[in-house]
Protein backbone atom coordinates (compact mmCIF):
# COMPACT_ATOMS: atom_id res chain seq x y z
CA UNK A 1 0.00 0.00 0.00
CA UNK A 2 1.47 3.43 -0.69
CA UNK A 3 0.84 5.62 2.32
CA UNK A 4 0.68 9.42 3.03
CA UNK A 5 1.04 10.44 6.45
CA UNK A 6 -0.52 13.82 7.12
CA UNK A 7 0.33 14.92 10.69
CA UNK A 8 1.57 19.01 11.98
CA UNK A 9 4.17 17.08 15.14
CA UNK A 10 7.40 15.62 13.51
CA UNK A 11 7.83 13.11 16.00
CA UNK A 12 4.65 11.53 15.69
CA UNK A 13 4.84 11.52 11.73
CA UNK A 14 8.13 9.63 12.60
CA UNK A 15 6.78 7.12 15.11
CA UNK A 16 3.68 5.61 12.69
CA UNK A 17 6.34 5.42 9.93
CA UNK A 18 8.50 3.29 12.26
CA UNK A 19 4.73 1.14 13.12
CA UNK A 20 4.00 1.01 9.28
CA UNK A 21 7.43 -0.08 8.52
CA UNK A 22 7.10 -3.24 10.45
CA UNK A 23 3.85 -4.06 8.31
CA UNK A 24 4.09 -5.70 5.04
CA UNK A 25 3.88 -3.99 1.70
CA UNK A 26 3.55 -0.73 3.16
CA UNK A 27 5.24 2.56 1.22
CA UNK A 28 5.46 5.87 2.85
CA UNK A 29 4.72 8.17 -0.08
CA UNK A 30 4.93 11.69 1.57
CA UNK A 31 4.22 13.45 4.47
CA UNK A 32 2.32 16.79 5.15
CA UNK A 33 2.38 18.93 8.39
CA UNK A 34 -0.56 20.65 7.43
CA UNK A 35 -4.35 19.75 5.68
CA UNK A 36 -3.79 21.84 2.76
CA UNK A 37 -0.36 20.31 2.19
CA UNK A 38 -1.83 16.89 2.56
CA UNK A 39 -4.59 17.35 0.07
CA UNK A 40 -2.13 18.50 -2.58
CA UNK A 41 0.21 15.93 -2.01
CA UNK A 42 -2.46 13.55 -2.31
CA UNK A 43 -3.83 14.60 -5.03
CA UNK A 44 0.02 14.31 -6.76
CA UNK A 45 1.20 11.21 -5.41
CA UNK A 46 -2.27 9.53 -5.31
CA UNK A 47 -1.79 7.05 -2.44
CA UNK A 48 -3.88 3.97 -1.68
CA UNK A 49 -4.48 4.96 1.83
CA UNK A 50 -4.05 8.48 3.91
CA UNK A 51 -3.45 8.73 7.72
CA UNK A 52 -4.98 12.14 8.86
CA UNK A 53 -4.24 14.09 12.19
CA UNK A 54 -7.87 15.78 12.57
CA UNK A 55 -6.02 18.84 14.14
CA UNK A 56 -4.05 20.62 11.94
CA UNK A 57 -3.17 24.15 10.85
CA UNK A 58 -4.17 25.75 7.50
CA UNK A 59 -6.77 23.11 6.89
CA UNK A 60 -7.85 20.69 9.73
CA UNK A 61 -8.30 16.76 8.91
CA UNK A 62 -11.93 16.95 8.71
CA UNK A 63 -11.97 19.47 5.65
CA UNK A 64 -8.88 17.37 4.27
CA UNK A 65 -10.83 14.60 4.25
CA UNK A 66 -13.69 15.78 2.63
CA UNK A 67 -11.31 17.26 -0.45
CA UNK A 68 -9.29 14.32 -0.86
CA UNK A 69 -12.38 11.85 -0.88
CA UNK A 70 -14.18 14.08 -3.98
CA UNK A 71 -10.21 14.19 -5.39
CA UNK A 72 -9.61 10.59 -4.77
CA UNK A 73 -12.76 8.87 -3.80
CA UNK A 74 -10.75 5.37 -4.22
CA UNK A 75 -7.90 6.47 -1.28
CA UNK A 76 -8.36 5.17 1.62
CA UNK A 77 -8.53 8.06 4.61
CA UNK A 78 -8.14 6.95 8.44
CA UNK A 79 -8.56 10.01 10.55
CA UNK A 80 -6.44 10.34 13.38
CA UNK A 81 -7.20 12.22 16.69
CA UNK A 82 -5.50 12.94 20.43
CA UNK A 83 -9.64 13.02 21.81
CA UNK A 84 -12.32 10.86 22.02
CA UNK A 85 -14.72 12.83 21.01
CA UNK A 86 -18.35 12.33 19.26
CA UNK A 87 -18.82 14.75 17.29
CA UNK A 88 -15.20 14.34 15.59
CA UNK A 89 -16.12 10.77 15.19
CA UNK A 90 -19.70 11.61 12.95
CA UNK A 91 -18.21 14.54 11.00
CA UNK A 92 -14.79 12.57 10.12
CA UNK A 93 -17.12 9.62 8.65
CA UNK A 94 -19.44 12.14 7.34
CA UNK A 95 -17.05 14.09 5.34
CA UNK A 96 -16.02 10.14 4.12
CA UNK A 97 -13.54 9.00 6.49
CA UNK A 98 -13.12 5.13 5.79
CA UNK A 99 -12.04 5.12 9.78
CA UNK A 100 -11.35 6.89 13.02
CA UNK A 101 -8.22 6.00 14.82
CA UNK A 102 -7.36 7.80 18.67
CA UNK A 103 -3.85 8.38 18.83
CA UNK A 104 -3.20 6.12 22.27
CA UNK A 105 -4.66 3.10 20.38
CA UNK A 106 -2.15 0.22 20.90
CA UNK A 107 -0.09 -0.25 18.12
CA UNK A 108 -1.44 -3.64 17.23
CA UNK A 109 -4.90 -1.82 16.51
CA UNK A 110 -2.75 -0.27 14.01
CA UNK A 111 -2.02 -3.21 12.06
CA UNK A 112 -5.91 -4.19 12.51
CA UNK A 113 -7.06 -0.95 10.29
CA UNK A 114 -4.53 -1.51 7.83
CA UNK A 115 -5.98 -5.06 7.43
CA UNK A 116 -9.73 -3.34 7.29
CA UNK A 117 -8.29 -0.68 4.40
CA UNK A 118 -7.02 -3.56 2.41
CA UNK A 119 -9.89 -5.22 2.43
CA UNK A 120 -12.63 -2.03 1.65
CA UNK A 121 -13.82 -2.28 5.15
CA UNK A 122 -14.15 0.66 7.66
CA UNK A 123 -12.28 0.79 10.98
CA UNK A 124 -12.76 2.46 14.24
CA UNK A 125 -11.15 2.30 17.59
CA UNK A 126 -12.89 0.46 20.00
CA UNK A 127 -12.83 3.43 21.91
CA UNK A 128 -14.17 5.31 19.46
CA UNK A 129 -17.16 2.40 18.32
CA UNK A 130 -17.98 1.98 21.89
CA UNK A 131 -18.79 5.78 22.25
CA UNK A 132 -21.01 5.90 19.12
CA UNK A 133 -23.20 2.77 20.24
CA UNK A 134 -23.34 4.48 23.65
CA UNK A 135 -25.13 7.62 21.77
CA UNK A 136 -26.72 5.65 19.33
CA UNK A 137 -28.75 2.70 21.34
CA UNK A 138 -30.86 5.36 23.56
CA UNK A 139 -31.73 6.56 20.31
CA UNK A 140 -33.14 3.04 18.85
CA UNK A 141 -35.12 2.07 22.12
CA UNK A 142 -36.83 5.25 21.80
CA UNK A 143 -37.57 4.56 18.25
CA UNK A 144 -38.82 0.86 19.24
CA UNK A 145 -42.29 1.20 20.40
CA UNK A 146 -41.95 -2.07 21.97
CA UNK A 147 -38.45 -1.24 23.88
CA UNK A 148 -40.93 -0.33 27.26
CA UNK A 149 -42.47 -4.24 27.20
CA UNK A 150 -41.05 -7.17 28.86
CA UNK A 151 -40.71 -9.96 26.53
CA UNK A 152 -43.74 -11.45 28.03
CA UNK A 153 -45.93 -8.30 28.29
CA UNK A 154 -45.13 -8.94 24.76
CA UNK A 155 -46.20 -12.18 23.97
CA UNK A 156 -49.51 -11.24 26.12
CA UNK A 157 -50.21 -8.49 24.03
CA UNK A 158 -49.54 -10.77 20.71
CA UNK A 159 -52.05 -13.53 22.33
CA UNK A 160 -54.52 -10.53 23.54
CA UNK A 161 -54.41 -9.15 19.84
CA UNK A 162 -54.85 -12.27 18.33
CA UNK A 163 -58.41 -12.64 20.00
CA UNK A 164 -57.74 -15.31 23.03
CA UNK A 165 -59.32 -14.72 26.64
CA UNK A 166 -57.34 -14.22 29.50
CA UNK A 167 -57.64 -18.17 30.59
CA UNK A 168 -56.82 -19.26 27.08
CA UNK A 169 -53.26 -17.02 27.44
CA UNK A 170 -53.21 -18.50 30.67
CA UNK A 171 -53.27 -22.08 29.54
CA UNK A 172 -50.89 -20.97 26.62
CA UNK A 173 -47.91 -19.35 28.92
CA UNK A 174 -48.62 -21.70 31.77
CA UNK A 175 -49.30 -18.91 34.45
CA UNK A 176 -52.71 -18.19 36.59
CA UNK A 177 -55.48 -15.84 34.59
CA UNK A 178 -54.92 -13.58 37.20
CA UNK A 179 -51.23 -13.02 36.29
CA UNK A 180 -52.44 -12.18 32.66
CA UNK A 181 -54.75 -9.68 34.03
CA UNK A 182 -52.02 -8.37 36.00
CA UNK A 183 -49.86 -8.06 32.91
CA UNK A 184 -52.63 -6.69 31.05
CA UNK A 185 -53.08 -3.91 33.21
CA UNK A 186 -49.49 -2.82 33.20
CA UNK A 187 -49.75 -3.40 29.16
CA UNK A 188 -52.19 -0.49 29.18
CA UNK A 189 -50.48 1.62 31.58
CA UNK A 190 -47.55 1.48 29.34
CA UNK A 191 -48.88 2.26 26.43
CA UNK A 192 -51.59 4.56 27.32
CA UNK A 193 -54.07 2.74 25.81
CA UNK A 194 -57.46 1.85 28.07
CA UNK A 195 -59.12 -0.98 26.28
CA UNK A 196 -58.35 -4.23 24.45
CA UNK A 197 -59.11 -2.99 20.79
CA UNK A 198 -57.00 -0.17 21.24
CA UNK A 199 -53.89 -3.11 22.01
CA UNK A 200 -55.00 -5.00 19.29
CA UNK A 201 -54.33 -1.80 16.74
CA UNK A 202 -51.18 -1.43 18.60
CA UNK A 203 -50.37 -4.72 17.86
CA UNK A 204 -51.02 -4.70 14.18
CA UNK A 205 -49.27 -1.23 14.16
CA UNK A 206 -45.86 -2.47 15.10
CA UNK A 207 -45.90 -5.90 13.59
CA UNK A 208 -46.39 -7.63 16.56
CA UNK A 209 -49.55 -9.98 14.33
CA UNK A 210 -50.62 -9.52 10.88
CA UNK A 211 -53.29 -6.88 9.95
CA UNK A 212 -55.68 -9.68 8.44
Amino acid sequence: MRVLLADDHTLFRAGLTALLGDLPGMDIVGEAGDGAAAVALAIETRPDLVFLDIAMPVMNGIVATAQIKAALPDTRVIVLSMHLNEDHIRRALSAGADGYMVKDAAPAELKLAVQAMRVGQSYLSPAAASLLIQQVLPALRLADPLHALTARQSDVLRLIAEGMTSKGIARQLKVSPKTIDIHRTQLMQRLDIHDIAGLTRFAVRVGLVGSG
